[in-house]
């Protein structure tokens, strides 16, 4: 049994200094923490803390190419790709970790929300640049069908609809009718089938038919992604039928009769 005096003496604090710190001092804290009284951290710190680190101040280092920032790639790749793109697919296309690819994104989709500092942070230039607050664009990126595209918002739909309708010629191409009727027997279809269907690169010819709202995007494919189109309501209204099964019998319309078509209407 211990005494008061005992106890007493057991809990003051101690006068004892170690090179020149008390005992008990904070800056032991921070030193079995991994860093220093300054605030500074101490290598290995956290290494075992979280998950993995995302190099995102190290630009793309590309043979014969200026600093590239990996934000900006990402958004070059999106900008010209016509159908959704994987995270892995654009991890292999910057030569990136997924994980890395996948934090840039997010970044994209806050700066085009206008809710994060532009690019943040930017490895193309030096830091103390600094980068302007982001606005809310009227696109955004979306992920569709496994993939990341960039979409006109939907607040600028009809807005949208209605320039490119105006801006179109009343006449369709030879190309776009060729098209229009692989969509139309074969939906829902997605591009490269058409294209063997018809032997020639369709993109181009799809966007259009897309912007003259006579095909739609009506689902994906769920093995490869794929979108898959079909066809409007406006082009029964423009054809004056009121639904599919009044299209023509294709077979007598083809030389070699239902060859890349798998039923008659």
């Amino acid at each position: 049994m211990t005494n008061d005096a005992d106890t007493v003496e057991a809990f003051e604090p101690l006068d004892e200094t170690v090179d020149g710190v008390e005992a008990g001092h904070p800056a032991d804290a921070v030193a079995d923490a991994g860093g220093t009284d300054d605030g500074e951290r101490q290598p290995g710190a956290d290494d075992d803390a979280g998950g993995p680190e995302l190099s995102v101040a190290t630009p793309l280092d590309v043979p014969g190419q200026p600093r590239l920032d990996l934000d900006r790639a990402i958004e070059a790749i999106l900008f010209i790709a016509d159908e959704p793109q994987s995270v892995v697919h654009l991890a292999a296309a910057v030569a990136r970790p997924v994980a890395e690819v996948r934090a840039s994104i997010a970044r994209l989709r806050a700066d085009y929300d206008g809710e994060a500092v532009s690019g943040e942070p930017r490895t193309d230039v030096p830091a103390d640049e600094g980068a302007a607050r982001s606005i809310r664009r009227g696109f955004e990126l979306r992920e569709v069908g496994g993939g990341w595209r960039f979409y006109v918002r939907a607040d600028y739909d009809a807005l949208v609809t209605s320039f490119v309708v105006t801006q179109s010629s009343t006449r369709l191409s030879q190309a776009a009718l060729e098209t229009l009727s692989v969509i139309a027997y074969k939906q829902p279809i997605s591009r490269s089938q058409v294209a063997s269907i018809r032997a020639v690169n369709v993109d181009s010819v799809v966007r259009t038919l897309l912007g003259r709202g006579l095909v739609t995007e009506v689902s994906s494919d769920p093995e490869t992604g794929a979108i898959l189109y079909g066809t409007t309501e406006l082009l029964l209204t423009n054809l004056g039928i009121n639904s599919l099964d009044e299209l023509p019998p294709i077979s007598p319309l083809l030389d070699d009769g239902q060859e890349g078509f798998d039923l008659d209407r």
